[in-house]
């Protein structure tokens, strides 16, 4: 059983092996990352790989083609010379007359003398007797280095002493003793015949110099292999720049454009391609910034218009509503369909107010006139107002309303009276649209954020009805009358206060199983929210649908504050 101490070495090897591979991971994702994210780099990149490609294959086909010319170019010449020295040494032997041992052995190394320098340079010789022969008197092999005799394969003894006639050859390789290295050699070989005994005559030969011609030749390849990638490198890098320079330009005005400086242009130079890109690039910029501030202008105007209609309405509205009033006031004297008319018009006025003052607010909220007044506020005291406020309504439509909030506070910087505004026409949605099912409200928080979802089991929407929903004036139903809901700009108007928040206001639909919205406020402003506390999707439902979601910003800490109980009102 190993102890913690003879543990630890291990952990520690781990630990070290774990960071070294979240470096080499962060190096090759950086890699990549520049590769992808350059058009030039991709570009040499794979200029040079096929360069890379080509000389490699071309290098070794070279030097192959160069290898074999030199080796059989080599081979022939000492075939050649080899088949001259053993004619010399057959004739000198057949003129010969010795007949004792000690003679031939004279003979022998005279003859051996004179072969070790041919006609292609210096060589080892050596003449030894062929398996199973015995000359009479028997003489001792000769050699100008019979250490070396070992080289010559037994297999070439045996094709030689079966082909006497014939010069027979074969590669091996010559150790070095001063570095222990290997030169690359060829021993050939044939018969010879001396007072009738048969002899084999072998010349061994060193090709080191063809192997020294050889490598200085690769090593000149390799070299001008690297020269060559470096100039391929170099001119796909110059031709590269020129076509890519002028995309990268373009793409920084482009950039500079989409930040909302419409002044932009690109320099115009010469008359070659990029330069017609770039006088149409200026001209479409240019086009782009009449337009863009063509609808602005009108944009401003019809937010004006909005603002001063609904400024100038309310002076007219008043002295309506005071004759109305009057009107509603005095209905019992009047005849029925009068009074009638008196409450339907009372009815119409005060609708026709909350409409005006929601065109104030989305003025404001379209100039960028809406400011934020937080505050540290407990969302669920915020639930419970706009819950009391909606109960009334619940009640007329036999709706229950069921409020679960957390037993730990969900303190956050907002502000009471949009966030109150919201939740109030999340509820009179929930409650008209719910066909007396229970509406279900529930609250939750963590570090960085408090959600809200307010979910009903009604009617519901099909998901391209719910992408529409925070439109302004937008109805599921266009054939429906608006004699129940409000203004058609309290979801519009609760997106932006969503926003000016930070947060997400998001929904969530299905036909014939109702909706939930789910309101996600950050707990201290200025920190952008990443995830809810809340599911959007109910838990009761096993598809997820794609929600329609808009994120802005969002949340922090949370603060101790008194708790409140679990609320269920009708």
């Amino acid at each position: 059983m190993l102890s913690g101490r003879s543990s630890a070495p291990w952990a520690r090897a781990g630990r070290a092996v774990r960071r070294a591979w979240r470096r080499v991971v962060s190096a090759l994702a950086l890699v990549v990352h520049r590769w992808r994210g350059s058009l030039q780099l991709r570009v040499v990149t794979t200029a040079m790989l096929i360069g890379l490609v080509a000389l490699t294959v071309l290098g070794a086909y070279l030097s192959n083609w160069i290898r074999d010319g030199l080796y059989n170019q080599r081979i022939d010449q000492l075939v050649a010379d080899a088949a001259q020295s053993t004619q010399q040494a057959r004739a000198r032997f057949d003129a010969s007359n010795a007949s004792t041992g000690q003679d031939r052995e004279a003979l022998f190394r005279e003859v051996i003398g004179q072969l070790q320098v041919g006609g292609a340079g210096k060589r080892d010789v050596f003449l030894l007797r062929s398996p199973g022969q015995v000359s009479a008197p028997p003489v001792s092999e000769q050699g100008t280095a019979l250490e070396l005799s070992g080289l010559i394969p037994s297999q070439l003894r045996h094709v030689v002493e079966a082909s006497p006639e014939q010069i027979h050859r074969v590669p091996v390789a010559i150790e070095r003793a001063e570095d222990d290295g290997v030169d690359p050699g060829v021993v050939i070989g044939s018969a010879v015949t001396i007072g009738g005994g048969q002899y084999e005559l072998y010349y061994l030969y060193n090709l080191a110099p063809e192997q020294q011609t050889l490598s200085f030749m690769q090593r000149v390849l390799a070299l001008a292999a690297v020269g060559l990638m470096v100039m391929l490198g170099a001119m796909t890098w110059l031709v590269t720049r020129q076509a890519v320079q002028p995309v990268r330009i373009a793409a920084k005005v482009a950039e500079r454009l989409a930040d909302g400086h419409l002044a932009e242009r690109m320099t115009v130079r010469g008359e070659d391609e990029m330069a017609t890109l770039a006088r149409y690039f200026n001209e479409m910029a240019q086009s782009l910034q009449v337009q863009i501030r063509r609808m602005e202008e009108l944009s401003r105007l019809q937010r004006r218009f909005v603002s001063d209609v609904s400024h100038e309405l309310r002076t007219p509205l008043t002295t309506i509503r005071i004759a109305a009033e009057v009107l509603h006031a005095a209905r019992a004297d009047l005849d029925p369909a009068a009074a009638r008319s008196a409450e339907l018009l009372s009815g119409q006025l005060d609708r026709f107010e909350a409409l005006l003052a929601d065109l104030l607010e989305m003025s404001r909220f379209d100039a960028g006139a809406a400011m934020l007044d937080a505050e540290r506020r407990d969302v669920r005291e915020v639930v419970i107002t706009a819950v009391d406020q909606a109960t009334a309504l619940a009640g007329r439509r036999g709706v229950w309303l069921d409020v679960e909030l957390p037993d730990r506070a969900a303190v956050a910087d907002i502000d009471p009276r949009r966030v109150e505004r919201i939740l109030r026409n999340l509820l009179v949605n929930a409650i008209e649209h719910s066909d007396g099912n229970p509406v279900e409200i529930r609250v939750a928080s963590d570090k960085r954020a408090a959600a809200i979802t307010v979910r009903d089991h009604g009617i519901g929407m099909t998901p391209e009805e719910a992408e529409r929903v925070f439109d302004r004036f937008w109805r599921a139903d266009p054939a429906r009358a608006r004699s129940t809901g409000g203004t058609g700009l309290g979801l519009a108007i609760s997106i932006e206060d969503a926003r000016l928040h930070g947060g997400w206001l998001q929904v969530w639909a299905r036909p014939g199983r109702g909706a939930s919205f789910r309101l996600t406020l950050p707990r201290r402003v200025g920190i952008t929210l990443t995830d809810s506390p809340l599911p959007l999707v109910p838990p009761d439902i096993d598809t997820v649908d794609a929600p329609v979601e808009v994120p802005v910003q969002g949340a922090a800490d949370p603060a101790a504050v008194p708790d409140l109980d679990r609320l269920e009102v009708r």
